[in-house]
């Protein structure tokens, strides 16, 4: 509102001059650009980022699955490792242990993996993730998580989009001011010789 009234200020103001002018146009555009624009750019950033985070979220569901495998052992610590279907978005496990579980093609694996179950002993039987080849993995991404990722992906977008806009205004405005300084250097250095001397008008 400020910019707007700046703008109609100058246009009745008798000491306006044509940069005055043209920067207030310029800040009036840029506010509009800031507030149309930038949302605009927001949506349209979040709305590619969530159809591609769902793209993923899906090959991953496609590539990984859950399979129960057989403890065999617990190791001693708290570290997560890959695998635990209950350790999805960030939690991670509370446990490591060594089980054993079949590939999808029926080969037999072992290895370490993580778990969320504190009552997982010898012979417990727990879910983790695998691939198509066995390999104990990280839990896909869930929607929610992917959803969240878009919502902060488009935000970013906005706000970046309002300072790309903000950014352009300074430098265009910056560019004004030293050529109007210019302008009148070279005014002041042709009228400075004759400055207060009678019979030059002055």
């Amino acid at each position: 509102m400020r910019t707007a009234a700046g703008v109609l200020r100058w246009r009745r103001n008798p000491l306006r001059r044509a940069t005055d002018r043209h920067e207030a146009w310029l800040a009036l555009g840029a506010l509009l650009l800031t507030l149309l624009g930038a949302p605009a750019a927001g949506w349209a950033g979040g709305s590619l980022a969530h159809d591609a985070l769902r793209r993923s979220v899906r090959a991953q569901h496609e590539e990984r699955g859950v399979t129960e495998a057989v403890v065999v052992r617990r190791l001693p610590g708290g570290h997560a490792y890959a695998g635990d279907p209950e350790a999805d978005g960030g939690r991670g496990g509370h446990g490591a242990v060594v089980a054993a579980w079949r590939a999808p093609d029926g080969s037999p694996c072992t290895g370490t993996v993580g778990t969320a179950s504190r009552a997982a002993g010898p012979g417990s039987r727990v879910r983790i993730w695998t691939d198509r080849a066995g390999r104990p993995v990280e839990p896909p991404m869930s929607r929610r998580t992917a959803r969240t990722h878009a919502v902060l992906g488009g935000i970013g977008t906005s706000l970046l989009a309002a300072a790309c806009v903000e950014a352009v205004r300074r430098l265009v405005v910056g560019r004004m001011r030293r050529r109007r300084y210019a302008r009148l250097d070279r005014e002041w250095a042709e009228a400075g010789p004759d400055w207060g001397r009678a019979g030059t008008g002055s």
